[in-house]
């Protein structure tokens, strides 16, 4: 099987795991049950970093979802995902 259809099971973080991470030099967020680490991204968010922080360490889904962010965010959410969360 070639390297890149090798499929990895993706960390599970719970949500008391996920908490710990929210401030300015270590955020976390949740959307739609998946874990980022959006910490690097912070300084980068066309909103500012408060809109992000408000949810550091938090489900961010609704507030994602009510932005109505393009594919091309949804993109740059992905190359931030460390995990699920566990149930």
């Amino acid at each position: 099987m070639p390297l890149n259809e090798v499929k990895v099971p993706m960390k599970e973080y719970s949500r008391e795991e996920v908490k710990k991470h929210c401030n300015q030099q270590d955020c976390w967020i949740i959307i739609d049950r998946q874990v980022y680490d959006v910490t690097q991204y912070l300084a980068e968010h066309p909103g500012g970093v408060d809109v992000i922080l408000e949810y550091g360490g938090r489900d961010a889904t609704a507030a994602f979802l009510q932005k109505g962010h393009s594919a091309d965010a949804e993109e740059i959410l992905s190359s931030y995902l460390i995990g699920s969360l566990r149930t």
